[in-house]
């Protein structure tokens, strides 16, 4: 083949970035020379029940199966990484159990690679993770200068640099580190003081790429400060972690793919959007893509004018950052799904818990509160696991599941309080204390003086705005929590706790003496969560104050039928709503026909 010809092929050939590990088995041929069923026994139970499963659950794609050996392509190089050194912590549990004799060393590189007409990856990326294997130890995991830079800082690791190495057949030397586990130590400039390595590193990472000006170049700074803004909204949110500007600054061109950005970078979801400007107006749109697939999970367009340019850029970004929220949170729950329990850390307890926590199935609630449970006792300073499990001793009283409220109330505080003493700048810690400490305290004040600090920190959180809402709700200033639930409805319209969002309105329009509207409101709030027995004390009270006793009586009867012990009075010494509203909530109960 001529040289033209050779070029041309190649260029024809399909090609991506890729992180590939190459994993062997240390000994193998005085191993098999030893025991050849029981060591080819071993490796394929240790490949089939461990090494492969969790290369899945980091998004690993086995290439080659080799008779000692695996090749793995990984489409982020962050995940690619934590596999090898999890998956050396996992051997090494192994062999402390005496589960498997087996030790093994990898090499992890990320090249462009080639697609072969078998469907095969090969060239450097594939040939360089094999050599570099050779160069470790036992339990060791050595990486390229190119994967190194893409990691440190993102990971709770320590790098020793190995220098320059010359591999077989290439002509060129290449820099090696070596990965020395430091679970407890540093992860990098971006890492939360309140989380361990635990936690932190199962965050979803989260890169906005510079929005694109549709027509001419001659605006891009707009482009650029749009981009900032969003950025800025979004590293409010704790429970992301957001890639800085200047590290997405080189992918203004597009002429990355989202997988190779993400193989670049480690991250799991790209923000990209663009801008087209028409005279006076503008209409800019943003798209939240799943790096590692290139789906696209939300999109939203926003038009406004040239005038109000500055006004326009905090609304888009406040929007983005409220909506991007649940989006990612039900992307990562779906993607959790797929682990198996045991093999799940604090941040994987928390998502599947929160799946569970309200579909108010009384199976689903009780496994909820167990995985809150087990996130802390992974990562005991993690700040939003002791929330959540607060919110679910909560609901306990609320949902009238507790057997003990005393035992639950003090349990709730307890949590909410060390939440807040883990991350005090966690505008969703902040929010489940200021809720704790109103609806089971009736710190009223106090509670308000929580939500504003946490929308000081977080202007988007939807979950402060409709949770200061409630308390606003139960002082009786109907307009004011109106007010609020209609912001957290404009920042998240597609919030998984829109039926709180209706709850907290309809008892701001109860308060408001406006029965009609609450009525309404507390039956979109029944239809979305039809399980959640807050809302059907409250529609029942409202039906009525509106006038439907007949709809009152019946709904009444599905109370007593989901909660037999229910009594006004009783319901009335521990509801937080303040005078006069109580007692005329309490009647409107009576009169329904539920039992004193």
């Amino acid at each position: 083949m001529s040289q033209g010809m050779k070029l041309q092929s190649e260029a024809q050939t399909p090609r991506r970035l890729a992180a590939i590990a190459f994993a062997d088995i240390v000994g193998w041929t005085q191993l098999i020379e030893h025991d050849d069923a029981g060591t080819a026994h071993a490796w394929g139970w240790l490949r089939t029940q461990h090494l492969e499963p969790l290369a899945r659950q980091h998004g690993g794609r086995v290439l080659k199966l080799l008779g000692d050996a695996v090749v793995i392509e990984f489409g982020s190089t962050v995940e690619s990484v934590r596999w090898a050194v999890g998956f050396q912590q996992r051997l090494a549990e192994l062999r402390a159990k005496n589960e498997s004799a087996l030790e093994m060393r990898i090499g992890v590189s990320v090249e462009d690679v080639l697609l072969d007409d078998l469907g095969d990856l090969v060239g450097d990326g594939v040939n360089v993770a094999a050599r570099i294997q050779q160069l470790a130890s036992a339990g060791e995991v050595v990486l390229t200068s190119a994967v190194h830079d893409f990691v440190v800082g993102k990971l709770p690791f320590t790098f020793r640099d190995l220098g320059l190495k010359q591999l077989k057949n290439r002509s060129r030397s290449v820099r090696l580190y070596r990965i020395e586990a430091n679970p407890d130590g540093p992860a990098g400039s971006a890492a939360a003081p309140s989380r361990s390595a635990s936690g932190f590193d199962s965050r979803p990472t989260l890169a906005v790429l510079p929005f694109r000006m549709d027509g001419t170049g001659d605006e891009d700074y707009f482009g650029q400060g749009m981009t900032e803004e969003i950025i800025s909204a979004l590293a409010m949110n704790r429970s992301l972690l957001v890639m800085a500007r200047e590290s997405t600054l080189r992918y203004k061109s597009r002429t990355h793919t989202s997988t190779e950005i993400a193989a670049e970078t480690g991250v799991r979801y790209l923000i990209e959007g663009s801008i087209r400007r028409a005279a006076q107006r503008l209409r800019i749109s943003a798209n939240l893509i799943d790096a590692t697939t290139g789906w696209a999970i939300w999109s939203r367009s926003f038009d406004g004018r040239l005038d109000d340019l500055f006004e326009f850029q905090d609304e888009i970004a406040t929007s983005v950052a409220a909506t991007v929220d649940p989006h990612v949170q039900q992307a990562e729950i779906s993607r959790v799904r797929e682990r198996p329990t045991a093999s799940l850390n604090a941040y994987d307890c928390l998502l599947r818990g929160l799946a569970l926590l309200h579909t108010f199935d009384p199976a689903d609630f009780a496994a909820a509160g167990g995985m809150f449970q087990r996130a802390i006792d992974l990562d005991p300073r993690y700040a939003q696991a002791h929330a959540h499990l607060a919110w679910w001793h909560n609901l306990r009283i609320g949902e009238a599941r507790s057997s003990s409220e005393t035992e639950d109330r003090a349990r709730a505080v307890e949590l909410a309080r060390r939440a807040v003493a883990l991350d005090p700048n966690d505008a969703l810690v902040l929010s489940v204390g200021g809720h704790i400490e109103s609806f089971l305290n009736r710190k009223y004040q106090a509670a308000l003086d929580m939500f504003g600090r946490a929308l000081a920190r977080n202007p988007s959180s939807a979950w402060a705005w409709s949770r200061s809402a409630t308390t606003l709700a139960y002082l009786g200033r109907g307009e004011e929590a109106l007010e609020r639930i209609r912001r957290a409805k404009h920042l998240s319209p597609y919030d998984p706790h829109e039926f709180s969002f209706c709850t907290t309105e309809g008892t701001a329009e109860l308060v408001s003496g406006r029965y009609d509207r609450a009525l309404d409101a507390l039956h979109e709030a029944r239809r979305l969560s039809p399980g959640c027995k807050a809302s059907l004390r409250l529609f029942i009270a409202a039906a009525e104050l509106a006038g439907d006793t007949e709809l009152a009586r019946q709904q009444a009867a599905e109370l007593l039928a989901l909660e037999p012990a229910f009594s006004v009075t009783k319901f009335g010494q521990w509801y937080p709503l303040q005078p006069p509203h109580l007692e005329r909530l309490l009647g409107a109960l009576r009169r329904a026909g539920l039992p004193e």
